[in-house]
């Protein structure tokens, strides 16, 4: 099952358009390292449990994964050869808005080169640019 809001206000959405850098959730907080996203856009709910999948395959109970995006926004879309009208279509799927900046995944209790070989992996099934990043000394 996939991540999605167990209610919302507004059922449907609007699109939107992602604008600046992220001021809030772009420090590692929960672990020692992490992956930051370059690129602004939307990330899938089944692509943040693909990468949850695939980062806990590797790490396999050594260390702990902190997934720092929700899935929020709900994206529709009608059916195919449905004509015009007919107002807003269902649904389709949720997605979590990214921002450059943003964390999107923490690791804590691995080593550096075990954390930068599972981000790797990661990193190939998500839609933007990310980059290795590591917690700053308080």
């Amino acid at each position: 099952m996939a991540l999605m809001p167990k209610r919302v206000k507004h059922r449907k959405s609007q699109r939107g358009r992602i604008k600046g850098s992220a001021t809030r959730g772009n420090t590692v907080v929960f672990g020692d390292y992490g992956i930051q996203s370059l690129d602004a856009g939307w990330v899938k709910a089944t692509t943040i449990e693909a990468g949850r999948i695939a980062a806990q395959q590797y790490v396999r109970g050594e260390g702990k994964l902190y997934i720092r995006i929700f899935p929020d926004k709900s994206v529709t879309s009608t059916p195919l050869e449905t004509r015009m009208g007919k107002g807003k279509g269902e649904p389709d799927f949720w997605a979590a808005v990214v921002k450059p900046g943003t964390i999107m995944y923490e690791l804590g209790g691995v080593t550096e080169q075990q954390a930068k070989v599972c981000f790797a992996r990661l990193a190939s099934k998500l839609p933007v640019k990310v980059r290795f990043v590591e917690r700053r000394p308080a």
